[in-house]
């Protein structure tokens, strides 16, 4: 009798590729129970898979990498070996191995060569007794991650011992590629003895590893090299970087993968092969775009066939082929580009009325996804790209484009959005960045840049956005943004002061976030104006719509009085961020603050809308950090209204509303800041650290004052001996003669 066998699997890495589909569907389709274990939902598993969670095999969160390959490879070789101990007489076969005929062994032991001479063991395909000496050696040694591998070359023996004896053990995401995979098991497969339990060659893999490519070549050619002998088939997943890289991620027509597609009915187009390892290949670029829906898709320059191919079947929306020659120019007849980037795109179902050619500047409307690889700002002059983007941007645009370095492409795109780093590779020396841009208000109807005046703030602030970061004004207000790293401090400050009273003429804390490596927006206001402009508005909006936020980790707003007014309004637009503000106002909306006596140029401002009211505004922060002095009145009211449940107030008695410079001048403010921008500042730590008050001249002359004004002069000269024996304050040496 038969036995039946059932296969397991394994899935880490998001939606399957066309090729995994295709593996899975062929067990189903042979009548071959196959089990797919995974550790997060897979939107596109085959109908008839079996799923059931890793867990259930290893219950952890440490999927160990070969790290040189970015590779889950390793964690995927040691997962195999858990299955079958625990799931007695599964057949384990990788996600890239083909079910020609239900694999029925009788054998406990399901394993093949994998090259000509019987020597070399693969676990693609790896059956094994579950209390055999083969899985029990290989469990055992895989048990110790920085265990020394006694089948690599000496010379690596030696040094992984020499790296253990000096206390820094080698880990096995090191080690070489299949450490734990095919060397481990060709290893223990000889040391135990059981190489005639080994499956001949043309078992699995009758088209070996170095034939690999002949899957990508006419159908006969692999055919040729099958046996009857042959049960399952590893197609190698090695060959998607060459699918990836020269075959838009999809396999050539009438190729042996093509045929087996056909067969069992899998459409290629919908699942390319997006990656491989640290790769990202043009289909991939698709989900590095960061909107929920396209409607249109251009193509400037006709380099990115499987990206609009992904595009369409994410979002089916129009394709766009912007026909603009190298120097800028639209040429009377179709490029040598378009007609067969359209046969691409049709032979793979995209309706022809979907397609649509640009030939003339006139026809270029404004589109939502926009793709320039290997094109203007690369290898062509980036001058001839701004036409074609003020035609073509809205302020949501999204565009991929290549950026070599020294082309002047960062100034331009700067002017119109921002541009984040997606990959960087070297081509003869020069640095070539493929880039997200992303659109910003200034997008629409975008004049060309006029160099900013010298030593004015924009030329200052253009300088110090650099090529990743952006500058963007407006006659109230700037905005200002430098990446440097995964977190971002977002601080309010006054130009005028930034400007005309600190001598390098940076932000409010400019020199403070750098020092720590963090990425900067600043926003200045001209003038006292608490940033109720429009403009700010929407600009916030913009980020916010975009997804800027959401590069980095960790978020905080920062700013004292008007400026802690304005990170606490603002963080509306970037919920869960932290808020750190020193003395801040709430609002001047003399309705909800009739007792507010200040800053009467503000008050005919239009405080209503989402960033009108901080105190609301603030509920959708993660924690505001409320800095402020319980005994200025007006302060202090600002302060009840924040009664958020995310509020922690952190009170500086006798310290004033310029509570920011008295904590300078003591010495603390950095400290405090530090703690509460990195996430570690407590209630207690505050408190612990604001007793250096104790020595600060104003602290002590405002607490002498409040001793007189309550009628209390023997506390004064008790607390003004204490003081004039440690240094000396005038005011209450002055103040001590009368008493």
């Amino acid at each position: 009798m038969v036995r039946v066998r059932e296969v397991g699997t394994l899935w880490i890495g998001g939606s399957l590729s066309w090729m995994e589909q295709l593996c899975l569907k062929s067990f189903v389709d042979q009548g071959q129970q196959i089990t797919l274990f995974s550790y997060e939902p897979i939107p596109n598993v085959p109908e008839g898979v079996i799923r059931r969670d890793g867990r259930e095999v290893l219950d952890t969160d440490n999927f160990l990498k070969y790290e040189k390959k970015d590779s889950f490879a390793l964690f995927a070789d040691l997962f195999r070996l858990h299955m079958i101990a625990r799931n007695p007489g599964m057949i384990w076969v990788d996600t890239d191995v083909y079910c020609l005929r239900p694999m029925d062994y009788d054998a406990d032991h399901v394993l093949g060569f994998e090259l000509p001479g019987g020597a070399r063991v693969n676990n693609a395909v790896l059956g094994l007794p579950a209390d055999g000496p083969l899985l029990r050696a290989m469990l055992d040694y895989t048990s110790d991650v920085y265990g020394i591998p006694p089948f690599v070359k000496g010379r690596l023996q030696e040094e992984y011992r020499a790296a253990a004896a000096a206390g820094q053990p080698v880990h096995v995401s090191q080690q070489p590629w299949g450490v734990w995979g095919p060397m481990m098991v060709t290893h223990f497969t000889h040391a135990l003895g059981l190489a005639d339990q080994v499956q001949p060659l043309d078992a699995f893999y009758p088209v070996t590893f170095p034939d690999r490519l002949k899957f990508l070549r006419p159908a006969a050619v692999a055919e040729g090299m099958i046996t009857p002998h042959t049960t399952a088939l590893h197609l190698w997943a090695s060959n998607k970087r060459e699918l990836g890289l020269r075959h838009h991620g999809i396999p050539p027509a009438g190729s042996y993968l093509d045929k087996l597609l056909r067969l069992h009915d899998i459409q290629a187009e919908a699942a390319p092969i997006k990656g491989r390892g640290k790769h990202v290949f043009d289909a991939g670029l698709v989900d590095r775009l960061d909107i929920a829906e396209a409607q249109t898709f251009a193509d400037l320059g006709g380099n990115a066939q499987s990206l609009a191919l992904a595009a369409w079947n994410k979002w089916d929306c129009d394709i766009q082929l912007i026909d603009i020659d190298h120097k800028g120019n639209w040429p009377a007849t179709p490029s040598p580009w378009v007609v067969p980037y359209t046969a691409f795109l049709t032979a793979h179902g995209v309706p022809e009325a979907k397609i649509a050619r640009i030939s003339r500047a006139g026809d270029l409307r404004p589109v939502d996804v926009i793709a320039n690889l290997s094109g203007f700002g690369d290898v062509n002059k980036v001058k001839h790209l701004e036409a074609v983007l003020k035609a073509s941007l809205h302020a949501q645009t999204r565009m991929l484009t290549d950026i070599r370095k020294g082309s002047g492409a960062y100034p331009l795109l700067n002017a119109y959005g921002s541009c984040e780093t997606v990959t960087t590779r070297d081509a003869d020396g020069v640095t070539i960045t493929r880039a997200l841009f992303r659109a910003g208000p200034q997008a629409v109807a975008q004049e060309a840049p006029t160099p900013p005046e010298e030593g004015s703030w924009a030329e200052i602030a253009t300088t110090l956005a650099g090529q990743e970061g952006f500058f963007r004004d407006s006659p109230e207000h700037s905005v200002l943004f430098i990446k440097r790293s995964d977190t971002l401090v977002v601080t309010f400050d006054n130009l005028d002061i930034a400007m005309g009273k600190r001598e390098d003429r940076r932000p409010w804390g400019f020199s403070f976030i750098e020092k720590q490596g963090w990425s900067m927006l600043g926003v200045m206001a001209n003038g006292w104006t608490w940033y109720r402009d429009p403009w700010v508005w929407q600009q916030f909006d913009a980020l916010r719509d975009s997804g800027f936020f959401k590069q980095f980790k960790r978020v905080v707003f920062y700013g004292a009085s008007m400026g802690g007014y304005a990170a606490c309004a603002f963080v509306a637009a970037c919920p869960g961020a932290d808020v750190v503000a020193i003395s801040p106002q709430s609002t001047l909306d003399k309705a909800l603050v009739p007792w507010e006596t200040r800053y009467h140029t503000a008050w005919g401002r239009d405080y209503s809308g989402p960033y009108g009211d901080a105190a609301q505004a603030s509920h959708a922060a993660g924690r505001v950090f409320l800095l402020y002095d319980p005994y200025e009145p007006l302060d202090t009211g600002h302060a009840d209204r924040f009664t958020g449940a995310n509020v922690v107030k952190l009170r500086a008695p006798l310290l004033g509303h310029r509570l920011g410079s008295s904590l300078q001048q003591m010495g603390i403010l950095a400290p405090i800041t530090l703690a509460a921008l990195n996430g570690t500042l407590t209630e207690a730590e505050f408190y612990r650290t604001l007793r250096a008050r104790k020595t600060f001249p104003r602290y002590q002359r405002e607490l002498f004052k409040r001793a007189l004004d309550r009628g209390r002069p023997g506390l004064a000269r008790k607390l003004g001996r204490w003081v004039l024996t440690r240094g000396d304050n005038r005011f209450i040496r002055q103040g001590m003669l009368v008493l």
